[in-house]
């Protein structure tokens, strides 16, 4: 594939972030060599990626008071023309003020067409459809009426925000943020993974490129890595030893031109107190030394490399200061390591 995202080491980070001080948050996400508009569901739950991602989508009930946010069914039949009327609006898909400030604040930020990319992001169908759960409790995800509406309004959703980012930096792209892919190959999914496969096949041929998947859990990597994707953002602090051991994968990945996000430093409070810069260094390079030993190319393994923050985190008992922490320990570990391998 020819893919626009940069690699050679750069920094970037997940969007979810502890902080109430919008002008803080936007500091900390523009230190980074590719900057993202954060999400922050402690400064308002509209805030909350969840939200975002169902504004103006049928049958979704929204209590901003209880901090809840549900489905019916009723309401979906009774919407559904409506939003049926918007579906070549991308205004009704984009992400309004109401529903984040912080992303409308971003796009008035300074210098965004001199950095090598800005990235957007959006939840992905999969995550959403199992986390939003009707009046039977029953995750959408299972309604065969919803699920297809489902795939192609979040595709339209995150074409019309990569399509806004174009216009401020042509190298703009979106990672499809999707925590639930962990769950897909559980006993308890009721969703097998042929049918996923399927529905994300379906899915992302309707996404704009360049796009990508980031999660912080475990899934199945094999699954993961032969989507059609141009970027995959994971968390190689805690899977390390699991994501080494799909070389194959990984190099068919990087051939078709992949690039890979290692985050890699540890976000959370008591993790991140245990940890040192040259002791993460050590860890991620051991895990490309594994992927050398099996014939991954280094050279084009660091070409098709960024840098991050392993994970998010919202509940440090320290609030926003080890995340900033973190993020500052990312670019000290991208100096270094491209003094090492790209001087």
């Amino acid at each position: 594939m020819d893919n626009p995202i940069p690699g050679n080491l750069l920094t970037t980070a997940m969007a979810v972030m502890p902080h109430t001080d919008v002008d803080r948050a936007l500091q900390m996400a523009l230190s980074l060599d590719v900057p993202f508009w954060p999400q922050l569901p402690n400064y308002s739950y509209y805030e909350d990626m969840y939200v975002q991602a169902a504004e103006h989508f049928p049958g979704i009930v929204l209590d901003l008071e209880k901090r809840t946010l549900r489905f019916s069914v009723d309401k979906f039949a009774e919407e559904l023309e409506a939003a049926l009327l918007r579906f070549d609006d991308p205004t009704f898909f984009d992400v309004s003020e109401t529903y984040s400030a912080v992303y409308h604040r971003f796009l008035k930020s300074p210098d965004l067409a001199a950095r090598p990319a800005i990235r957007g992001q959006l939840e992905g169908p999969i995550s959403f459809g199992f986390n939003i759960l009707d009046q039977d409790e029953r995750p959408i995800l299972f309604d065969d009426t919803v699920r297809p509406f489902m795939l192609d309004f979040m595709a339209k959703r995150l074409n019309a925000q990569l399509a806004r980012l174009k216009q401020l930096n042509p190298k703009a792209f979106m990672f499809v943020d999707e925590p639930g892919l962990q769950f897909l190959f559980s006993a308890m999914a009721g969703y097998g993974d042929l049918k996923a496969k399927g529905d994300l096949d379906q899915f992302f041929a309707q996404v704009d490129r360049p796009r990508g998947i980031h999660l912080c859990g475990n899934p199945d990597w094999d699954f993961l890595l032969n989507l059609d994707l141009e970027v995959l953002s994971l968390d190689v602090y805690t899977n390390a030893e699991v994501f080494a051991s799909y070389a194959k994968s990984i190099a068919r990945f990087l051939d078709r031109g992949g690039v890979i996000v290692w985050g890699i430093v540890p976000t959370g409070f008591e993790a991140f107190a245990q940890e040192e810069i040259p002791g993460l260094l050590q860890r991620l390079e051991t895990i490309w030394n594994t992927l050398g030993a099996k014939g991954i190319d280094r050279e084009l393994l660091i070409s098709r490399a960024m840098l991050s923050p392993a994970t998010c985190c919202l509940v440090n008992p320290d609030k926003e200061r080890t995340v900033e922490r973190a993020f500052a320990a990312v670019n000290r570990m991208a100096a270094a390591l491209r003094e090492k391998y790209l001087r």
